[in-house]
């Protein structure tokens, strides 16, 4: 048996090390919620600072693109020489730009606050990965659904930070963020030991895979056309699901104060059924793909809230709710999904599939706030929401990603 491949089964076969998982998880969810700190401003900085809605746009492509050029790198990076100890640091720089956020004078200095908050996200991610595919066991949708629960529970907290810190506080609210960073920071020091120790054991398996890596079947595997495809035709995927989600939790919500009347702090209850729901559908559907496969989650996930994300845009008020949160549900079933199935189809570089499907989401959500942020600014938001109900329909090309359920 190859390196590679006894790193994988020996993987497999290990139990699931629930309080290292839930550690992660719990940093994963006040990591997110730092970031989720930008996007709850946005009504208020609109206000305070004057922007248009292209500016916004610009601090979500500065926070998100930061993240998702340094994630891919981190990743590669990491798959080969270990870094446990960029762990606290990527929080620390986090901490560094909540402080700039609270304070910033201007747009300038926002973005330059905002870009240490992407950077210690960058960080954070393709190693928080790796975290949960040693503690995962045999479990692997299962851990890593509760890892991005925290991470999407963190996100969640936007529309109800805006209500309860934003609103009454304004900007300098922001500074709530150093109190998640410094709980992260000691979180982290506590699971460092038992990580070490894994990376120990990771390196000595490492050895095994490049000596044994011509002829290696999980090398040969990743190199075939057919995984290559299936890999693009994943990111193309988490592009449109990215550039959906986008649109909801940046711009929905200028939508409804627009076109429906609502308040800022009534037009954060929507926004948070979507993500709060989303939460529900992050472990649900890690854990019914350990059951039924990946492919057919990411599937359902995508292309299932088709119907739902057609309708969202010209329902009454009263069939918003229900509908946005069965829509967020359904859309973030399959966001776990996507990270096990591109580690599933690299095997032998779990931070660099990591990097990139979890990078490359921030990434192509920072390109579609600009993006559809402009597209406001010129044709009014009516339009734009029109054009994102569409985006899920791309979920159907996932028909043509390859069984996971074939290699045993």
């Amino acid at each position: 048996m190859s390196g590679a491949v006894q790193a994988r089964s020996v993987q497999s076969q290990a139990r699931t090390v629930l309080p290292v998982l839930f550690a992660i998880s719990l940093v994963h969810m006040l990591n997110d919620s730092m970031q989720a700190v930008v996007p709850a401003l946005y009504p208020i900085l609109e206000q305070s600072l004057n922007l248009s809605f292209v500016q916004v746009g610009w601090i979500g492509f500065m926070l998100n693109m930061t993240s998702s050029v340094m994630q891919p790198v981190v990743g590669a990076v990491s798959d080969r020489k270990s870094m446990a100890n960029v762990l606290p640091l990527g929080m620390a720089l986090s901490l560094i730009g909540m402080v700039g956020i609270a304070f910033a004078p201007q747009f300038w200095w926002l973005l330059l606050a905002v870009v240490f908050i992407g950077l210690g996200s960058a960080i954070f991610h393709p190693e928080g990965s790796r975290v949960v595919y040693f503690a995962a066991g045999g479990r692997r949708g299962f851990a890593q659904s509760v890892y991005q629960v925290g991470g999407n529970a963190g996100s969640s907290l936007a529309p109800l930070m805006t209500v309860f810190i934003f609103v009454p506080l304004g900007q300098f609210g922001a500074i709530w963020g150093v109190l998640f960073a410094g709980l992260a920071i000691a979180i982290l020091y506590g699971i460092l030991p038992w990580y070490k120790k894994k990376l120990v054991e990771w390196d000595a398996e490492r050895e095994l895979r490049i000596a044994a890596k011509a002829g290696s079947m999980a090398d040969n595997q990743e190199n075939h056309p057919r995984m290559k495809f299936a890999l693009g035709l994943l990111i193309f995927l988490v592009f449109a699901r990215s550039w959906y989600h986008s649109g909801i939790s940046s711009y929905y919500q200028f939508f409804l104060v627009e076109d429906y009347g609502l308040t800022v702090k009534e037009a954060q209850i929507p926004v948070f059924l979507f993500l709060g729901a989303g939460v529900l559908g992050t472990y649900f559907g890690g854990v019914l793909a350990d059951r039924f496969g990946m492919k057919y989650m990411i599937v359902f996930s995508i292309a299932g809230g088709s119907p739902l994300a057609l309708f969202l845009p010209h329902l009454p008020l009263f069939w918003t709710y229900p509908v946005i949160a069965l829509l967020g549900f359904v859309i973030l079933s399959g966001f776990s999904v996507t990270v096990v199935y591109a580690q599933y189809l690299m095997p032998t570089k779990v931070g660099m599939a990591s990097g990139l499907t979890t990078g490359l989401a921030f990434g192509m959500g920072a390109i579609g706030a600009v993006a559809l942020g402009k597209a406001a600014d010129v044709f009014g938001l009516a339009p734009v929401m029109m054009f994102c109900s569409f985006l899920p329909l791309v979920g159907l090309c996932a028909l043509l990603l390859p069984s996971d359920r074939k290699r045993t």
